[in-house]
């Protein structure tokens, strides 16, 4: 994560496609408790989540989790891979979990990525997670 955080410091473009296709809301991230609401993630909190997603899968193990930290913010978290990958639209996707805590708070996430035609994990989305 450090040498992805280092790329992203220097403007590499291998990790600006990870970073411009997520899409999500942070006001709609909830807690046990309710929304966290302004207290939500940050964009630089999503874009630490993104980068550690984006390693995690990248590693391919299973059973593997990454750890997250914004020093900004102190918000921090972890991204778990769920499952196997699967094939949608002709590419290799693979759908995570990570949570985010910041303070006393703490929210869950879902979101899915897909390897795009140079190997790269790219971000298709992540959003509150609903439990079913």
């Amino acid at each position: 994560m450090v040498a992805a955080l280092l790329a992203l410091g220097a403007g590499g473009c291998s990790l600006s496609s990870h970073l411009d296709t997520f899409s999500a809301d942070p006001s709609s991230l909830t807690e046990a408790t309710g929304s966290i609401g302004a207290t939500g993630p940050t964009e630089g909190d999503l874009a630490f989540a993104r980068i550690a997603a984006a390693d995690v899968l990248a590693r391919g193990g299973k059973d593997a989790s990454q750890v997250w930290e914004n020093p900004a913010t102190g918000a921090r978290g972890s991204v778990t891979p769920l499952a196997n990958a699967y094939s949608a639209d002709g590419r290799t996707c693979r759908d995570f979990l990570a949570s985010y805590v910041r303070g006393s708070r703490e929210a869950w996430m879902q979101g899915a990525a897909c390897k795009s035609a140079r190997g790269a994990w790219e971000i298709r989305n992540m959003s509150a997670w609903r439990r079913s």
